[in-house]
């Protein structure tokens, strides 16, 4: 049975940190190494739903 979603709510803070400049990330602690695996786990994940709403 599909489920229909009629609202989604997205919350977000946005602060003015002016000690980055544009384009630079906050320091979340992660090496390059665990961000690439990161970004990596995402992108599959993405794509898997992509092709599993290409199935229906």
């Amino acid at each position: 049975m599909p489920i229909e979603i009629r609202e989604v709510v997205i919350k977000a803070t946005v602060t003015n940190n002016k000690s980055k400049g544009p384009g630079q990330a906050a320091d979340t602690g992660m090496s390059a190494q665990e961000k690439q695996a990161l970004i990596s786990t995402c992108v599959e994940q993405v794509m898997q739903i992509i092709n599993d709403k290409k199935d229906r």
